[in-house]
C-alpha cells in the first residue's frame, strides 16, 4: 500500500490507498503534460499575449517540465507564428506543437514555425458540424483525412483533437477516427470535453471505450465549466489516457481548462501518479501567467493561491503555534508550502484572531506584551481589523502594542 507521507512531504489519507476506493486499478506511474495555455489560456476574453510575453511564459513552462507546450495557432496573426517560431527554436526540453485546422495552409504554417507537432482540431458532435460549421460530415471527414496525411506526410506527429467528442454518438466518433487512423494519421486521439459538459464516471466510460476501440494513445482535454475540468482528466488517467491538457491557473475558453497545477498535484499527491512538472516551481509559474494575462488569481486558489498558508483564525493559530514548534506542519497542510515554490506558513490579525494570534505574532515580531493586556489588545486588533475590513500590517499590530505599553 503505497505511503501516505513520501518523502518530499505530503500527508493526506490512507483512505485514498484503500483497496475498496482504488478498486485495484492499475494507474500508470507516470502522465505526461501537454501545456495549452499560450492557445486555449489565451482565448479567455481579454486575454492577450505579446510575441516576448509568448517566449516568457514558453521558457518558465520548460523550466517547470512541462512535457509540451502548444504555442499557439500560426494562423491568428503573423506574431502567433513568428512566436511559435522562436519558441520551436530555442532548444528547449519541452516538444513544441502548433494548433491547426484541418486544412494543408495551416499545416505549412506550422511547417514555417518549425514545431515538432500539430495538435489538429476538426468537429465531431453532429450539431457542431452541421450548425455551427455548416459542413457535411463527409467533408469534416474528408478534410481531417486528407490534413492529417499530409502533416504526417511531411515529418509531423498529429495529435488528432475531435471538438465536441463528448457530445458526439459513439457510432460517429468510431467512424470519425476509424477513418482517419487507417485514410489518414494520428499519432494519438485527444477526445476534447468542449464545453465541459461530461462528469467524471461519463469520463471514464468513453476514455476506456475509445482506448479499446482504436488501439491508439489518447489525451483528454477537459473544460471546466462544472468545475470538474481537474477531476475529470483524473476520470480520463484511471481509464487509460496518457496525456493531460493543461493551463497554467485554469484560464481558458468560458471558465476555462483543468489547472495544471492542481492537476499535477491532485495526481502525485492523492494517486500516486508522477509528471515530470517540477512542483516548486507552480507558484513562480502561476504568478507569471497571472502578470501577463492580467487575470487575478483568487487567494484562496488551490496549491498557488496567496492566502493558502495564510492563517487569521485564532483557533487555527493556536494549532499552528504549537504545530511549528514541534515541527510537525504536516498535521496541518497536506503538502509543505516549499514543495509549490509558496512562501512559508503566516499568521496574520482580523476579525477572526485570538489570544493565541497575538502572542504568537507579538513573539514573531520580538514585542514584549504584558499578558494581563492580551485581552485588551485582541479587542484593539478585531475593533481595528474590522474598520479596516482587512487584517493589520505587522506596522499597525506594533504601534497598538506600543499604545498599550502606555496605557
Amino acid at each position: 500500500m503505497p505511503s501516505d507521507r513520501p518523502a518530499w512531504g505530503v500527508y493526506t489519507s490512507s483512505y485514498n490507498f484503500a483497496p475498496a476506493v482504488t478498486g485495484g486499478a492499475k494507474l500508470p506511474r507516470k502522465v505526461k503534460i501537454h501545456d495549452v495555455t499560450l492557445r486555449d489560456g489565451e482565448q479567455q476574453v481579454r486575454v492577450t499575449f505579446r510575441k516576448e510575453e509568448k517566449v516568457r511564459i514558453a521558457r518558465a513552462l520548460d523550466e517547470a517540465g512541462v512535457d509540451r507546450i502548444e504555442a499557439g495557432m500560426p494562423s491568428v496573426t503573423r506574431s502567433d507564428l513568428d512566436a511559435i517560431k522562436e519558441i520551436s527554436h530555442l532548444g528547449l526540453n519541452a516538444k513544441v506543437y502548433a494548433f491547426v485546422r484541418c486544412t494543408r495552409s495551416d499545416v505549412d504554417a506550422a511547417l514555417e514555425a518549425g514545431v515538432h507537432g500539430v495538435t489538429m482540431e476538426v468537429p465531431l458532435s453532429d450539431r457542431l458540424v452541421r450548425y455551427g460549421y455548416g459542413w457535411s460530415e463527409e467533408k469534416a471527414m474528408e478534410l481531417a483525412v486528407d490534413a492529417t496525411a499530409y502533416a504526417h506526410s511531411h515529418g509531423l506527429k498529429v495529435r488528432f483533437f475531435t471538438v465536441d467528442s463528448t457530445r458526439a454518438g459513439f457510432g460517429a466518433i468510431s467512424k470519425l477516427t476509424r477513418r482517419v487512423a487507417t485514410e489518414g494519421h494520428m499519432d494519438s486521439l485527444v477526445m476534447a470535453d468542449t464545453f465541459g459538459v461530461l462528469k467524471p464516471e461519463a469520463v471514464y466510460y468513453i476514455v476506456e471505450r475509445m482506448h479499446l476501440m482504436l488501439k491508439k494513445p489518447i489525451e483528454i482535454h477537459a473544460h471546466n465549466d462544472f468545475g470538474l475540468g481537474v477531476a475529470n482528466v483524473i476520470a480520463a488517467v484511471k481509464a487509460g489516457a496518457e496525456v493531460a491538457h493543461v493551463t497554467v491557473n485554469g484560464i481558458g475558453e468560458r471558465t476555462g481548462n483543468a489547472s495544471l497545477e492542481e492537476t499535477v498535484m491532485a495526481l502525485r499527491c492523492l494517486y500516486g501518479v508522477r509528471t515530470n512538472v517540477r512542483s516548486e516551481k507552480l507558484k513562480g509559474l502561476s504568478d507569471l501567467v497571472s502578470e501577463l494575462s492580467r487575470v487575478p488569481v483568487p487567494p484562496q486558489k488551490p496549491i498557488v493561491g496567496d492566502d493558502i498558508f495564510t492563517i487569521e483564525s485564532g483557533i487555527i493559530a493556536g494549532w499552528w503555534k504549537r504545530l511549528e514548534k514541534r515541527g510537525m506542519p504536516l498535521e496541518m497542510y497536506p503538502f509543505l508550502p516549499a514543495s509549490v515554490g509558496q512562501r512559508d506558513v503566516e499568521v496574520v490579525l482580523g476579525k477572526k484572531s485570538g489570544k493565541d494570534s497575538v502572542l504568537y505574532k507579538a513573539e514573531k515580531l520580538g514585542l514584549q506584551i504584558d499578558e494581563s493586556k492580551v485581552a485588551e489588545l485582541l479587542s484593539r486588533v478585531k475593533r481595528l481589523a474590522l474598520e479596516k475590513k482587512r487584517p493589520l500590517t505587522d506596522e499597525e499590530f506594533t504601534v497598538l502594542v506600543r499604545e498599550s505599553q502606555t496605557r
